[in-house]
Formats: C-alpha cells, sequence, structure tokens
C-alpha cells in the first residue's frame, strides 16, 4: 500500500472520489497482518446484492451474512447502512468465522474480507468509527486486532467518538439507563466489589438500588482466573466496561467475557 502522505495528495481536490479516498485512508489503519488475525475456517465467497442495515448483507445467492465481532454504533439507522454500503456494495468477499451456524433469524456470522484483499471490512467500520468492537469475540488474537482498531478511532475522535457522550460515566446512571437494551461503553471507577449469593457485584455508586453496577456470575470465576484477575483487585480502580445495558432498579451490565472489561491507567 502507499503511503498515506502520496493516497492524500492524489485524492486531493475530486469531490467525487471523496468516499474512495476516505476509504483507502482508512484501509491503512488496518494491515494486512494485523487483519490475519481474524482469519478462522473459509467459510465460503460471493458477491454483495444488498445492505439490509449496518452490519448485515444479503449475497447474489441469497445467504444473509451477519458481520461478526461488532456491534453498530447507536445513531440513524439509515446512515450506519450507508457506512456498510460504501464498504461492501457490489463487492466480492470472502467469509470465514469460528462457527458458521446462522443465527434464529438465518443470518451467517462471519468476519468479512474485501475479495483481492486481506482488508478486513469489521477493521474498516471501527477505524471510521462506525462500530463498537462486541463483547463476545473469543479469539484472543482477533479481539487484540479489533480492538486496537476502535481505540485508534477513539483516540482519532472518529465517527461516534467525537461526541463526548459515546461513552457513558457510571457517576450518571440516568444516562445509562436512557439507553436500556442497547449496546454501551460505559467507564468509571470501582467504589467496591461485593458478593451476594452466586453473583459478584463491581459497585460504582454506594446506592446499590440506583447507581451503575457490573454483575458476574459465578460461573465467570474461572475465567477471570485464568486471565490473572482478581475480581476484588478491581476496587478502587478506573475500568471500562461495554455490554448490554439492563435495568435491575438501577442500571447494570452483565459480564459475559472477560474481554468486556479494561483496566484503564488511572486509580
Amino acid at each position: 500500500m502507499k503511503p498515506m502522505r502520496r493516497t492524500a495528495g492524489r485524492c486531493g481536490g475530486f469531490v467525487v472520489l471523496a468516499l474512495t479516498c476516505s476509504l483507502m485512508l482508512v484501509a491503512t489503519l488496518v494491515s494486512p497482518v494485523d487483519a490475519a488475525g481474524c482469519s478462522f475456517e473459509p467459510q465460503g465467497e460471493g458477491r454483495v446484492a444488498a445492505v439490509i442495515d449496518a452490519r448485515t448483507f444479503r449475497l447474489q445467492d441469497g445467504r444473509e451474512v451477519r458481520l461478526a465481532g461488532i456491534e453498530p454504533v447507536v445513531g440513524d439507522k439509515a446512515n450506519r447502512a450507508a457506512a456498510l454500503a460504501a464498504i461492501v456494495a457490489g463487492h466480492e468477499v470472502k467469509l470465514s468465522g469460528e462457527d458458521d451456524t446462522p443465527d434464529r433469524y438465518g443470518r451467517q456470522p462471519a468476519f468479512v474480507f474485501l475479495d483481492g484483499s486481506e482488508t478486513l471490512v469489521q477493521g474498516l467500520l471501527l477505524a471510521q468509527g462506525e462500530a463498537l468492537v462486541s463483547s463476545d469475540v473469543t479469539s484472543k488474537d482477533c479481539a487484540s486486532v479489533l480492538n486496537a482498531t476502535e481505540a485508534a478511532a477513539r483516540e482519532a475522535k472518529k465517527g461516534t467518538w467525537a461526541d463526548p457522550s459515546a461513552i457513558k460515566n457510571a457517576e450518571s446512571p440516568g444516562d445509562i439507563l436512557a439507553g436500556i437494551g442497547r449496546f454501551t461503553v460505559v467507564e468509571g471507577k470501582v467504589l467496591s466489589v461485593r458478593q451476594a449469593g452466586a453473583t459478584t457485584y463491581l459497585n460504582f455508586g454506594r446506592n446499590w438500588t440506583r447507581d451503575f453496577a457490573v454483575t458476574i456470575s459465578r460461573r465467570m470465576l474461572p475465567a477471570f482466573e485464568a486471565a490473572g484477575v482478581a475480581l476484588k483487585s478491581l476496587e478502587n480502580r478506573q475500568i471500562r466496561v461495554r455490554g448490554w445495558v439492563e435495568a435491575r432498579g438501577g442500571p447494570r451490565i452483565e459480564v459475559l467475557h472477560v474481554g468486556q472489561i479494561e483496566l484503564l491507567g488511572g486509580n
């Protein structure tokens, strides 16, 4: 791939090529070597016939493909779908994945590469700030690729990250609760770690019935131990957590994978 400096120069001044140039620049953030971390067993290939939503498209042979490893950002559904369409519409793509079992809607989950390259579609969306890393990526190598790409977009304030409210403050339970049923990223300081029955609570406030908390079931403890994380050690630490917001008195996010929690620098 040519250096970004030359690519940018070639794109300058041609309004009709603005979108194409933007995608070329974004692609430099997802190198073929890095993207290989999300190359799993081949699941076939095909030409994209239609984009259905922000992370789903239909191939010409009728298969519907759901992009694995990412969640769409909050925003206008048409705009989110347009971001995917700008990348894949009319293109040949290659599919890979750990499991090609269709979901309950008949959609095939897959990591998707533009044919003729090692360009990961999920990586392009993350680099544009048009997607979030999902909570269910089980491969450490793939999770590392996706998280690094999201982090670069966050640092550059791309797409959704240009909005300061994209990351919710754990001290504002009302803001978090407004996103009930949505995939959300929350940051804050864990004030206490308490166990009640089979559940461990990471509490971010002193009012347990109103404030934000993260819940971790007993069956998840071996996974945290294998990762070298003692839950009690998270007390008084700044963390970033991602997942689906539920209402159980106050807002809650249930942790089903160790990768949903990220330790931050401050205490």
